[in-house]
């Protein structure tokens, strides 16, 4: 079984999703971390997005994130783009996940843009991270030493929470710790 889990950007679903981990039975699909991973291994995205936004989207290091940033967070029909060149590698590497794990009960499929990019369709449940929109700017204004300018600009490029949460099985609200902690093995309990 494959089980999304997402929320808007600072709403702490990486948080939420690190805690079902606990469990030996399921497996987690970060695909945010593993579509870094895959910008900077693998050849087909680098040379597509060079094609698309030039030379300058990789220094020796790798990826060059912050000139890619500011682009698509800036341009709408360029994220669009470059979540074409990118998801498809990541579903590709997904499937390879999904079927190396075949043994466990679920695999947790954490991505922040799960129905933005129609990934919700591959999934069996869905469940979301909330936290009200004041919160998650503070959060991500901190953590990754941004403008509150460039976090609302980030959060206009993803759905509204409810309307992810209409569309979801479970809802978690990312408030209080030790509630987000009972919530998480309510949900496991109930998905196997």
């Amino acid at each position: 079984m494959l089980v999304g889990i997402t929320g808007g950007i600072g709403s702490g679903k990486t948080t939420v999703a690190n805690l079902f981990s606990q469990f030996e039975n399921i497996e987690v699909y970060h695909a945010d971390d593993e579509a870094k991973k895959l910008m900077n291994t693998s050849e087909t995205i680098r040379e597509r997005i060079i094609e698309e936004f030039s030379d300058e989207a990789y220094l020796e290091e790798g990826l060059n994130r912050p000139f890619l940033a500011k682009i698509v967070f800036e341009q709408k029909e360029k994220l669009k783009i470059l979540n074409n060149i990118v998801h498809p590698e990541v579903y590709k590497h997904l499937n390879e996940f999904v079927n190396f794990h075949n043994d466990k009960e679920y695999i947790l499929y954490e991505n922040a843009i799960l129905f933005e990019n129609g990934s919700h369709k591959i999934c069996d449940k869905i469940i979301s991270v909330s936290v009200p929109q004041d919160i998650r700017v503070e959060r991500v204004m901190k953590r990754d030493g941004v403008s509150k300018k460039a976090v609302l600009s980030r959060i206009k490029n993803q759905w509204l929470d409810i309307k992810k949460t209409i569309q979801s099985h479970y809802l978690i609200v990312n408030m209080d710790l030790e509630l987000v902690k009972e919530e998480v093995l309510k949900i496991h309990n109930k998905l196997t």
